[in-house]
This record gives C-alpha cells, structure tokens and sequence, in this order.
C-alpha cells in the first residue's frame, strides 16, 4: 500500500546538523524505523488493504459494465462498417448516429474511470487519517522512553545497526492502540474533482 512518508531528504539533514552542531562529547541517540513495513505489516494497515483490494474490485465491476457493452456495440460497428469507404459511412444516417452514441458513450466511461481512480485515493486517505495519527504518538512514545533526539526513517539511511531500529516495537503497540479503522468508499459526485491532496 502506498502511503505518505515523511520527508526522508529532510530528515537525514537535519539529522546530520544536529548531530553537527552537538559537542564533540555530548552523545546523539538516533533511531531508525520502517513506516512502510510498520504499515504494511500491521494489523490495521492489512485490514486496510483487504478492504481497498475489495473498494478496488467493486468499482472495476462498475466501470466494467459500463465497458462491456461500448465494446460490444464497437465490435459490431466495426463488422458493418468493415467493407465500407468513409464517404459511404457518412451517407448513412443510422451508422453516424451510432458511431456518435458510442464516442458519446467512451467518454462517459473514461469520465467514470477518472472519478473511480480519485475515489480510491480518497478512501484510502481517509482510511489512513487515523492509523497515521495513531502512528505519530506511538512514535513519541517511544522515542520519549529511549531517550533518542532523532527519529530517521529506513529508506533514508544506507546502514543501521538493528538494535537502533524501533519498527517492530511500534508494530506491537500500533497493533493494540489501533488494530483495525473504518474503511468506507468516498463516493464523489459525478463532475467533482478531487480535492487537492493535503
């Protein structure tokens, strides 16, 4: 599942300035944490995309019926208009008007297909409000209880020694704090655009 990750370039430079700026006896305590496999690997991150695999099946379905037929119409277009010119297509009042309906129709199916792709975006940032909020104090916790000034996330590091590495802990108590959220499809009205992401 793809989600929202802190800003890693960030994070690795402030690191290296605080640790910079710190006397040359003075000891930073930096931890290191996974988000996308604390997510992934959470109860409530597989509950989440359990249920986005079956919001992502049922609007397929939906987008499917409206495809199936446009193409069975196209299809058989295409076999009466197969031997025919242009110019004898044109002369042919009830071929335009079919061939108008059918563009008529893609266009609503693309149109359709646009407003799914943004509803699913919108569901699973919906779903996801809460387990990052989740996320966040758990982090606090822990950081708080080991004493650390820094917090890095694992893609921005080359190495790490895994004893620094906190994601399992978080896991554990993101899966009692959290273990599942709601996850209901964000229906947008037909013409809506999506908000722009925050």
């Amino acid at each position: 599942m793809k989600v929202q990750h802190l800003p890693a370039l960030i994070v690795a430079l402030t690191a290296a300035l605080i640790a910079m700026a710190a006397p040359a006896n003075a000891q930073t305590n930096i931890l290191i944490m996974n988000e996308e496999r604390i997510v992934a690997d959470s109860q409530v991150g597989q509950h989440i995309a359990t249920r986005m695999q079956a919001i992502r099946a049922e609007m397929d379905g939906e987008l499917q019926a409206l495809l199936t037929p446009i193409q069975e119409e196209s299809d058989r277009l295409n076999a009466e208009t197969a031997s025919l010119t242009p110019e004898a297509i044109q002369a042919r009042p009830d071929l335009m008007q079919r061939i108008q309906t059918l563009n008529a129709q893609a266009q609503q199916a693309e149109a359709l297909r646009q407003r799914l792709a943004q509803e699913l975006q919108a569901t699973q940032r919906q779903a996801m409000r809460p387990v990052l909020e989740a996320l966040q104090a758990v982090l606090q916790e822990v950081v708080a209880e080991r004493g650390a000034q820094i917090l890095i996330d694992r893609s921005a590091v080359v190495y790490a020694d895994p004893a620094i590495d906190i994601s399992d802990s978080v896991i554990e108590r993101l899966n009692q704090r959290l273990p599942t959220t709601a996850v209901n499809r964000v229906r947008l009205p037909q013409g809506e655009q999506q908000p722009a992401q925050q």
